[in-house]
């Protein structure tokens, strides 16, 4: 079995606030991925007094413990789970009730010598690539599946100059109107995992069959900017690109994607640069 991963900050002056992990248990055939993105809050403005990179460190470890340790339960129980025990940990110091408190976008891949188990909460992205090189994406769409008049919104903010008056504060009102629809409990919006396990029940899950998954590719939305913002490649060439060279090239040619682009104005984006992050388990063919 093969295992590589990469992760970059965005702004080296600035903690990255992804997470990647990957465990293979000593009992036998199997594994477990999970990649966590951070949601970066307003400066001073999630309730918190440890931050968006301890969270995602917590969050992250007590996921790959619980998926490693019990196979039993489905993956949205240890969503739930890890949910539970991280906020926990700051609940006496933090408060847990702000709508920025910490949160992350969650991908986690589990398998064993029968399945290959999905689970997808958010904008991170997991690709399942098959023998035949093809590749199924498994993605949870309700981020871009916003109101018009909130897609609205961000296109024209995205159009503004950068640094201007004009795009700060339709920016602020774009955020406000986002923040309206996170974790929203009529079920209209997108979800986040953050302080509430019962957002576990809202991930995208299901399974494969181990013997049509040749590889598993986790990747935070700073790295899936190779497809979806600068629409270098589709999903199975940037699956190709991560086995052929690693997933420190597939970030590499983002940032170089980036800094052609500085002003954000041929491929709009809310970042100049995001934090991104690549994992790869290539998984061995079975019987060997």
């Amino acid at each position: 079995m093969r295992i590589e991963m990469a992760s970059e900050p965005g702004n080296p002056q600035r903690p990255n606030e992804d997470y990647t992990s990957v465990a293979l248990p000593a009992s036998g055939d199997g594994g477990t991925l999970v990649v966590l993105d951070g949601v970066t809050p307003p400066p001073d403005e999630d309730g918190c007094v440890h931050g968006v990179p301890w969270f995602t460190a917590r969050l992250g470890s007590a996921l790959l413990e619980l998926c490693t340790a019990r196979r039993d339960l489905a993956l949205a129980d240890c969503l739930a789970g890890a949910v539970f025990r991280t906020a926990e940990t700051h609940r006496p110091t933090c408060d847990l009730s702000h709508p920025r408190t910490p949160q992350a976008t969650v991908v986690i891949a589990r398998w064993n010598d029968k399945w290959v188990e999905h689970l997808v909460l958010s904008d991170s992205t997991l690709l399942l690539e098959h023998w035949d090189g093809s590749v199924t994406p498994v993605l949870d769409p309700r981020l871009d599946e916003l109101p018009p008049e909130v897609s609205a919104m961000r296109r024209e903010v995205r159009a503004m100059p950068r640094g201007s008056t004009e795009r700060a504060t339709a920016g602020a009102a774009y955020a406000r109107a986002v923040e309206a629809l996170r974790n929203a409990p009529d079920g209209d919006g997108f979800y986040t995992a953050a302080a509430d396990p019962a957002v576990a029940a809202r991930a995208v899950t299901g399974s494969t069959p181990r013997p049509e998954v040749s590889a598993l590719v986790g990747l935070t939305d700073g790295a899936t900017r190779w497809t979806e913002t600068f629409h270098t490649g589709d999903w199975a060439a940037l699956a190709a690109l991560v086995r052929k060279e690693g997933p420190h090239a597939l970030i590499s040619r983002v940032r170089s994607s980036e800094a052609a682009d500085p002003g954000c104005t041929a491929f709009p984006r809310g970042k100049r640069h995001d934090d991104a992050t690549a994992v790869l388990a290539e998984l061995a063919p079975q019987g060997l």
